[in-house]
């Protein structure tokens, strides 16, 4: 087998340690990391993870919407809802595949999706993933969380069969993530009593409910540009991210709906960093820690899966950048972005 290699600035092991150095890559896994005296002007990082998306929104981008949360995106007959039942299969599975293959583009090599559409959203998702070098983990509703890699459920509020859900994805092992606290803080206590794997949004959560969350080890799914354009907040202290982190809870990136907001974690970091003032370290790592979601390491050290992000910063600014962390969250995007490597192993 032929051992490739890539040489750079990069951001080592879970510390992110900026160190210049020469990857060896073996079968899809990180063979060999070796010091450098001197490296190209090529930044090596990990790649993204989006770990709240609704790609089957695609089909509605940036469409006439105007109501509150409920009115847009609220099943069963939320504006969204209704764009999506009037869509074709072919219609649907071409804007998730090209939303998919944009989500490549801009350095994300797996997302999390919570599906529509039952036993036939699941599948059209999985076919438009086909081919694409990314790890998608389906997470299906209606009925398709029979056939997805686990459970996506809407608010507490909006499911009727909650218990049901619940005790057959656990029966089969799979994963369960609630919307919550999206709207109010209402539906956040009857979540965290399912003892979920993911929570997204918690908008609105309290200090009480946070601590609960970290104490379960239940992870954080956090669209702070989504929360915005649809008005459930407009101010930093919603999501509470300072507090979130605060309380020792795993905050993930994720860009929720097509939509209404591009799934690019570049732009999701950069406007987190300038609202929230969060550090930029705690940002990169909630871009990229939700590939722990899919039983893998996202990180670059030997053994890992060699999926990472090669940055051309020659003839930039970005020469100049006294640390690369916090420039990778607040000023890199997909201009510089020159490859991102998905060496899937081969078993």
């Amino acid at each position: 087998m032929v051992e490739e290699t890539w040489c750079g600035r990069a951001l080592i092991g879970e510390d992110f340690e900026e160190r210049c150095v020469e990857i060896s890559v073996l079968n899809g896994r990180i063979h060999r990391i070796e010091e450098v005296r001197a490296a190209p002007e090529t930044w090596i990082c990990p790649s993204f993870f989006n770990a709240h998306t609704h790609l089957g929104d695609t089909i509605a981008m940036d469409c006439a919407a105007e109501g509150d949360l409920t009115a847009l995106v609220a099943p069963p007959d939320g504006l969204k809802h209704r764009l999506l039942r009037a869509a074709s299969r072919q219609s649907l599975v071409s804007g998730m595949h090209l939303s998919i293959r944009r989500m490549i583009g801009g350095g994300i090599h797996g997302f999390a999706d919570f599906r529509e559409g039952g036993v036939d959203g699941v599948n059209a998702l999985k076919e438009a993933a086909a081919g694409l070098p990314c790890r998608p983990v389906i997470l299906g509703r209606d009925g398709g969380e029979a056939v997805a890699d686990g459970a996506g459920i809407s608010s507490v509020r909006d499911c009727p069969d909650v218990e049901g859900v619940v005790a057959r994805a656990r029966a089969a092992r799979r994963p369960v993530a609630f919307h919550a606290g999206e709207r109010d803080r209402f539906d956040v206590d009857r979540a965290l009593s399912y003892n979920p794997d993911l929570l997204v949004h918690m908008t609105h959560a309290t200090d009480r409910q946070l601590r609960k969350a970290a104490d379960q080890g239940i992870s954080i799914a956090v669209c702070p540009r989504s929360n915005w354009m649809l008005g459930v907040t407009d101010s930093r202290d919603h999501p509470p991210l300072k507090r979130m982190i605060n309380a020792g809870c795993s905050v993930l990136l994720g860009t929720d709906n097509v939509m209404f907001v591009e799934p690019d974690l570049f732009s999701e970091m950069a406007f987190t960093s300038t609202i929230y003032r969060i550090d930029p370290r705690v940002l990169l790592h909630a871009a990229i820690d939700g590939a722990l979601l899919t039983g893998s390491s996202p990180y670059l050290k030997e053994g890992s899966a060699a999926e990472f992000l090669l940055i051309n910063t020659q003839n930039t600014s970005l020469i100049h950048s006294q640390d690369m962390v916090t420039s990778m969250v607040r000023r890199v995007d997909r201009s510089v972005l020159s490859n991102t490597l998905i060496k899937q192993k081969k078993e």
